[in-house]
């Protein structure tokens, strides 16, 4: 398929793909879509299985993948209308009764170091359901006080002593802080623009997924990229953040975009890969088979960076 005809494909796919489409890939924002988000699909799949007390799964983060957090995120990544009255009512929940003894999101009662992965996740979706600003301000100097030395985070941090950030929390924190600029919050806004250039600087630094010390791949699953990606870094969502942040092109970033070409399949389209085990409310798209997100993420990567030349 040519571009033309993958961007058709697309467009035949779920109401919250085809909102995504118009406004990323044909800059084309309409809201009508977005509104359809919710009431077709996947976005009323997901609806469709909250509870009446307003959470999803057992509670905020059991089980993995079917609790209120995760389930928030895709919803947030739907990009479904941010300010649906049943999703900002369970936000501001749990902002309310979620909190931990360092002002940070901190679903376990039994530990009291709160986790600063979970805390860019939440500060992420928090930041787009539109909550009241007050009620991020101790979960900001929590993030804040977490920032390692080497310019990035790790949720080790605060619990074992961990020396050296973590890809998986850093991009965690980075959506995070740039989904709350985005949205008009101030509170230590300078600071957190500082952690993010660093936080930045972080992944760069490893070419996305390389040693700086040896240049030996990390972990082989930051060059797979399933959809969802729940809490795992992986290069596409690294990528796909760097576009979505208007980041601009480094060239340490050839490396991870010519791996991610490389996996194009022969419809010219990428497919989507193996979920993460857990339970899942229902299977988004099969593994094994051409990917609507995974092919629309790579394909928004390429209009930001100009790489059109690239799929012709």
């Amino acid at each position: 398929m040519n571009y033309h005809q993958i961007v058709t494909w697309l467009l035949a796919g779920d109401e919250s793909i085809h909102y995504q489409v118009y406004r990323d890939l044909l800059s084309a924002n309409n809201p009508d879509l977005q509104q359809k988000i919710s009431s077709k699909g996947w976005g009323a799949w997901y609806l469709a299985q909250q509870r009446p007390d307003g959470h999803w799964g057992l509670k905020f983060y059991q089980p993995k993948w079917t609790s209120s957090h995760y389930t928030l995120m895709d919803l947030k990544n739907l990009g479904i209308d941010p300010y649906h009255p049943k999703i900002c009512n369970i936000v501001e929940k749990i902002a309310l009764e979620e909190k931990g003894s360092d002002g940070g999101i901190n679903p376990a009662g039994s530990v009291n170091q709160s986790d600063v992965c979970i805390n860019g996740m939440f500060l992420n979706y928090a930041c787009y359901f539109k909550i009241e600003s007050d009620k991020l301000k101790s979960v900001v100097d929590f993030i804040l006080s977490q920032k390692m030395p080497d310019g990035g985070f790790n949720c080790r941090l605060n619990r074992s002593g961990a020396r050296h950030s973590s890809l998986h929390t850093t991009l965690s924190v980075l959506e995070g802080i740039t989904e709350y600029e985005r949205n008009g919050y101030t509170y230590r806004l300078d600071e957190l623009k500082i952690a993010q250039r660093s936080s930045i600087e972080f992944i760069l630094m490893h070419q996305l997924y390389k040693s700086d010390k040896t240049g030996m791949i990390i972990q082989p699953g930051f060059l797979k990229f399933p959809y969802p990606p729940r809490w795992r870094y992986d290069i596409l969502r690294a990528l796909d953040y760097f576009s979505w942040a208007k980041i601009p092109w480094d060239e340490r970033m050839r490396p991870a975009l010519d791996h991610i070409f490389s996996k194009r399949n022969k419809y010219g389209t990428w497919n989507q890969m193996a979920n993460y085990p857990g339970q899942v409310h229902f299977e988004i798209e099969k593994a094994g088979q051409p990917g609507r997100w995974n092919t629309l993420r790579v394909l928004r990567v390429v209009k930001h960076f100009g790489l059109e030349d690239v799929l012709i």
